[in-house]
């Protein structure tokens, strides 16, 4: 569709399902999930600006950047209504696309997502950034990881691969340097939390070494909340049959009504980066 943002298409049925994977990963990352979900749904999952297919995005790197482009890639695929699934930075991006086209979410399942709280391990993130070999690879993965999970050989070879392109290595460096600058990472305000109506469940692991869980905490009440217990935050690999459950269960929730004063909000996207 829109030049150089790549997407990944599988399965078929009423029911559209958007991926967006977290900083560091590719669309490859929902491999397991999508094989669960694809039966009966629709599937896109994408490489975000700056990644993988979509290296050379233009503007590639922050949220906003990756929400504005896949809104655009949606509207000229003409699809009209989505479930959004993001984890991390693609958690943070799929919030501003919520925020921006209500009307175009049909559910929202957040995995872990930016944006939530100031605090985020920008040493970790910076070293994941730059980690080019295996090894390096595998000991990152390790530590994003929960206690009890191991990255598998498949992630381990998928994000080798994608890292060997050349110029990959030195955006993702780019775009660690500017999502943890001085260790902190921006914030997306609750009030505008307050104004999403469609379904949002929010999934935290208890050992996320990346963003604390408690960045959860005074969510809005409409708002779902499921602690994974001894899980880091590589969710989508270390617990795939749950997270394709809890994606599933999220679909079919409904709507909250739409409250007076919230039908007229700016629907234009916040400055997160």
């Amino acid at each position: 569709m829109i030049s150089s943002l790549y997407a990944a298409e599988r399965g078929a049925g009423p029911k559209t399902v958007v991926f967006l994977h977290g900083f560091g990963g590719c669309h490859d990352d929902w491999h397991e999930v999508i094989s669960i979900l694809a039966l009966g749904s629709r599937t896109l999952a994408y490489d975000l600006p700056g990644h993988g297919l979509s290296l050379d995005f233009p503007g590639g790197g922050p949220a906003k950047a990756a929400a504005r482009a896949v809104l655009a890639d949606l509207a000229a695929r003409r699809i009209r209504r989505v479930h959004l699934v993001g984890h991390s930075m693609g958690g943070a991006a799929a919030v501003l696309m919520a925020l921006a086209e209500p009307e175009r979410l049909a559910s929202l399942t957040l995995l872990a997502p930016g944006g939530f709280g100031t605090e985020i391990n920008g040493p970790l993130l910076r070293r994941y950034a730059a980690a080019a070999g295996k090894s390096e690879l595998r000991a990152c993965l390790v530590a994003m990881s929960g206690p009890q999970s191991l990255p598998s050989e498949r992630i381990v070879d998928v994000l080798g691969e994608m890292r060997a392109r050349p110029g990959q290595l030195q955006k993702l460096v780019e775009i660690a340097a500017v999502m943890t600058k001085g260790d902190r990472q921006g914030v997306i305000p609750r009030e505008r939390l307050e104004t999403l109506t469609m379904p949002v469940m929010v999934v935290w692991g208890t050992d996320d070494a990346v963003l604390p869980f408690t960045q959860a905490d005074g969510l809005p009440a409409h708002f779902h909340l499921h602690h994974v217990l001894e899980a880091g935050h590589m969710l989508v690999e270390e617990a795939p049959g749950l997270i394709a459950e809890i994606v599933r269960r999220n679909m079919k929730r409904r709507a909250r009504p739409l409250r007076p004063k919230s039908a007229a909000a700016n629907r234009s996207l916040p400055a997160k980066d």
